[in-house]
């Protein structure tokens, strides 16, 4: 079978890159949810709750759009996770239909002992890159990101 361009070897590389990078970041996610006695699918989506919530709570919505989830699983795992304590689940105020999400104390005291490496982790992790080629870096690799999600629906369609 002949390559499509001269630079397949090299995308290849990158995408196999990308899949070992995702295997050991799912390792982690899973080592560190048994540390609090969630699944790695629930880790997921209290991290990105982290990342999402502002002050004002998240909603199912945005966290199912960061963890690539239906919001339905969103919605079953997170009153897990209220139920256990790990989070806290409000109607919006501007919207009932909508119910925001944060993170409850308990978790935000287990996520500051479990998670006190992490910042040392990322420092090692990027520690080839100065502040400007990091933020060079994340721009190109939202531009993959975004074009695989547009390859991704593509290939959708055909199946």
């Amino acid at each position: 079978m002949p390559l499509p361009c001269a630079g397949y070897p090299v995308y290849r590389q990158i995408v196999w890159d990308i899949v070992s990078i995702m295997d050991y970041l799912d390792e982690m996610r899973s080592r560190w949810a048994e540390r609090i006695g969630v699944t790695g699918p629930q880790w997921k989506i209290l991290m990105a709750i982290v990342d999402l919530d502002q002050g004002e709570g998240t909603s199912v919505g945005e966290v199912s759009a960061k963890v690539h989830a239906a919001s339905t699983f969103v919605t079953t795992q997170t009153k897990l996770l209220e139920q256990r304590g790990y989070l806290r689940r409000m109607p919006s105020p501007s919207d009932a239909r909508v119910v925001l999400m944060s993170l409850s104390d308990k978790a935000r005291k287990e996520f500051a002992e479990t998670m006190r490496p992490w910042g040392d982790f990322h420092e090692f992790i990027f520690a080839d890159f100065t502040p400007a080629a990091l933020r060079e870096f994340a721009e190109r690799l939202a531009a993959v990101k975004k074009r695989t999600e547009i390859i991704r629906r593509r290939v959708g369609d055909e199946a």
